[in-house]
Protein backbone atom coordinates (compact mmCIF):
# COMPACT_ATOMS: atom_id res chain seq x y z
CA UNK A 1 0.00 0.00 0.00
CA UNK A 2 1.08 3.56 -0.74
CA UNK A 3 2.56 5.85 1.91
CA UNK A 4 1.73 9.52 2.39
CA UNK A 5 5.07 11.04 3.40
CA UNK A 6 7.09 10.24 0.23
CA UNK A 7 4.22 11.52 -1.93
CA UNK A 8 3.94 14.65 0.20
CA UNK A 9 7.67 15.38 -0.07
CA UNK A 10 7.49 15.23 -3.89
CA UNK A 11 4.28 17.25 -4.06
CA UNK A 12 5.50 20.07 -1.81
CA UNK A 13 8.44 20.62 -4.17
CA UNK A 14 5.97 20.89 -7.07
CA UNK A 15 4.00 23.45 -5.06
CA UNK A 16 7.10 25.59 -4.54
CA UNK A 17 7.85 24.65 -0.94
CA UNK A 18 6.83 26.51 2.18
CA UNK A 19 6.38 29.88 0.50
CA UNK A 20 3.69 32.54 0.73
CA UNK A 21 2.90 34.09 -2.61
CA UNK A 22 0.27 35.57 -4.88
CA UNK A 23 0.60 35.11 -8.64
CA UNK A 24 -1.39 37.50 -10.85
CA UNK A 25 -4.09 35.59 -12.71
CA UNK A 26 -3.91 32.52 -10.46
CA UNK A 27 -7.46 31.72 -9.47
CA UNK A 28 -6.22 30.29 -6.17
CA UNK A 29 -5.18 33.76 -5.04
CA UNK A 30 -2.75 33.94 -2.15
CA UNK A 31 -1.20 30.57 -1.35
CA UNK A 32 1.09 29.17 1.29
CA UNK A 33 2.80 25.84 0.54
CA UNK A 34 0.24 25.40 -2.24
CA UNK A 35 -2.75 25.97 0.07
CA UNK A 36 -5.10 28.49 -1.52
CA UNK A 37 -6.64 31.08 0.77
CA UNK A 38 -9.63 31.29 -1.58
CA UNK A 39 -10.27 27.54 -1.58
CA UNK A 40 -9.33 26.97 2.10
CA UNK A 41 -10.12 30.22 3.97
CA UNK A 42 -10.66 28.38 7.28
CA UNK A 43 -7.29 26.61 7.31
CA UNK A 44 -5.78 27.34 10.74
CA UNK A 45 -2.42 28.24 9.18
CA UNK A 46 -3.86 31.52 7.87
CA UNK A 47 -4.09 32.78 11.47
CA UNK A 48 -0.35 32.22 11.87
CA UNK A 49 0.41 33.94 8.57
CA UNK A 50 -1.83 36.90 9.42
CA UNK A 51 -0.02 37.16 12.78
CA UNK A 52 3.31 37.30 10.96
CA UNK A 53 4.52 33.80 11.80
CA UNK A 54 5.05 30.75 9.65
CA UNK A 55 2.69 27.78 10.13
CA UNK A 56 4.30 24.60 11.42
CA UNK A 57 5.35 22.14 8.72
CA UNK A 58 3.32 19.48 10.57
CA UNK A 59 0.17 21.61 10.13
CA UNK A 60 0.79 21.71 6.37
CA UNK A 61 1.35 17.93 6.21
CA UNK A 62 -1.79 17.28 8.26
CA UNK A 63 -3.80 19.56 5.96
CA UNK A 64 -2.73 17.60 2.88
CA UNK A 65 -3.18 14.23 4.57
CA UNK A 66 -6.75 14.97 5.64
CA UNK A 67 -7.99 16.99 2.67
CA UNK A 68 -6.29 15.23 -0.24
CA UNK A 69 -4.58 11.92 0.59
CA UNK A 70 -7.42 10.54 2.72
CA UNK A 71 -10.18 11.92 0.49
CA UNK A 72 -8.67 10.04 -2.46
CA UNK A 73 -8.17 6.89 -0.31
CA UNK A 74 -4.59 6.72 -1.51
CA UNK A 75 -3.43 4.51 1.34
CA UNK A 76 -5.45 1.80 -0.41
CA UNK A 77 -3.58 2.13 -3.71
CA UNK A 78 -1.03 -0.63 -4.32
CA UNK A 79 1.43 1.41 -6.39
CA UNK A 80 3.28 4.26 -4.68
CA UNK A 81 3.81 5.93 -8.07
CA UNK A 82 0.11 5.79 -8.95
CA UNK A 83 -0.82 7.14 -5.53
CA UNK A 84 1.69 9.93 -5.91
CA UNK A 85 0.45 11.04 -9.31
CA UNK A 86 -3.17 10.99 -8.08
CA UNK A 87 -2.21 12.96 -4.97
CA UNK A 88 -0.17 15.52 -6.88
CA UNK A 89 -2.94 16.13 -9.38
CA UNK A 90 -5.56 16.23 -6.63
CA UNK A 91 -3.57 19.03 -5.01
CA UNK A 92 -3.23 20.84 -8.34
CA UNK A 93 -6.78 20.42 -9.64
CA UNK A 94 -8.91 19.24 -6.72
CA UNK A 95 -9.78 15.78 -5.47
CA UNK A 96 -13.04 15.50 -7.43
CA UNK A 97 -11.28 16.29 -10.71
CA UNK A 98 -8.43 13.88 -9.92
CA UNK A 99 -10.90 11.12 -9.06
CA UNK A 100 -12.98 11.70 -12.21
CA UNK A 101 -9.94 11.59 -14.49
CA UNK A 102 -8.70 8.42 -12.80
CA UNK A 103 -12.15 6.87 -13.19
CA UNK A 104 -12.19 7.73 -16.88
CA UNK A 105 -8.73 6.17 -17.30
CA UNK A 106 -9.85 2.89 -15.67
CA UNK A 107 -13.32 2.94 -17.26
CA UNK A 108 -15.42 3.26 -14.12
CA UNK A 109 -18.26 5.70 -13.55
CA UNK A 110 -16.71 9.19 -13.28
CA UNK A 111 -18.54 10.38 -10.17
CA UNK A 112 -15.52 12.00 -8.52
CA UNK A 113 -15.65 9.77 -5.44
CA UNK A 114 -13.05 7.07 -4.83
CA UNK A 115 -14.85 3.97 -3.61
CA UNK A 116 -14.29 0.22 -3.75
CA UNK A 117 -14.94 -0.09 -7.51
CA UNK A 118 -12.57 2.72 -8.39
CA UNK A 119 -9.88 1.41 -6.04
CA UNK A 120 -10.19 -2.11 -7.47
CA UNK A 121 -9.96 -0.81 -11.04
CA UNK A 122 -6.95 1.38 -10.30
CA UNK A 123 -5.15 -1.43 -8.47
CA UNK A 124 -5.92 -3.84 -11.32
CA UNK A 125 -4.44 -1.48 -13.90
CA UNK A 126 -0.83 -1.70 -15.02
CA UNK A 127 0.78 1.16 -13.03
CA UNK A 128 2.96 2.42 -15.87
CA UNK A 129 0.07 2.47 -18.34
CA UNK A 130 -2.23 4.09 -15.80
CA UNK A 131 0.29 6.88 -15.17
CA UNK A 132 0.76 7.51 -18.89
CA UNK A 133 -2.98 7.50 -19.63
CA UNK A 134 -3.62 9.72 -16.63
CA UNK A 135 -0.99 12.16 -17.91
CA UNK A 136 -2.75 12.32 -21.29
CA UNK A 137 -6.06 13.00 -19.54
CA UNK A 138 -4.43 15.82 -17.55
CA UNK A 139 -2.96 17.36 -20.70
CA UNK A 140 -6.40 17.29 -22.36
CA UNK A 141 -7.91 18.96 -19.30
CA UNK A 142 -5.29 21.71 -19.33
CA UNK A 143 -5.88 22.24 -23.06
CA UNK A 144 -9.60 22.64 -22.40
CA UNK A 145 -8.98 25.15 -19.60
CA UNK A 146 -6.87 27.31 -21.91
CA UNK A 147 -9.38 27.01 -24.76
CA UNK A 148 -12.13 28.27 -22.43
CA UNK A 149 -10.05 31.03 -20.86
CA UNK A 150 -7.03 32.36 -22.74
CA UNK A 151 -5.84 34.21 -19.61
CA UNK A 152 -4.80 30.82 -18.24
CA UNK A 153 -2.36 30.26 -21.12
CA UNK A 154 0.48 31.63 -19.00
CA UNK A 155 0.11 28.60 -16.68
CA UNK A 156 0.03 25.97 -19.43
CA UNK A 157 3.76 25.37 -19.67
CA UNK A 158 4.02 24.92 -15.90
CA UNK A 159 1.09 22.50 -15.86
CA UNK A 160 2.57 20.49 -18.72
CA UNK A 161 6.00 20.47 -17.13
CA UNK A 162 4.53 19.22 -13.85
CA UNK A 163 2.61 16.53 -15.71
CA UNK A 164 5.71 15.34 -17.54
CA UNK A 165 7.77 15.38 -14.35
CA UNK A 166 5.18 13.20 -12.61
CA UNK A 167 4.97 10.83 -15.57
CA UNK A 168 8.46 9.43 -15.07
CA UNK A 169 7.83 5.82 -14.09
Amino acid sequence: MAHFLPAFERMIVNEGGYVLHTIPGDRGGQTYAGISRIAWPRWAGWRDIDAGTEPAAEAVREFYLVNFWNVLALDQIDSQLVAHTLFDFGVNAGTTTAAKLAQLVVATTPDGKVGPKTLAAINAANPELFILRFALAKVARYRDIVKRDRSQLKFLLGWLSRTLKETVV
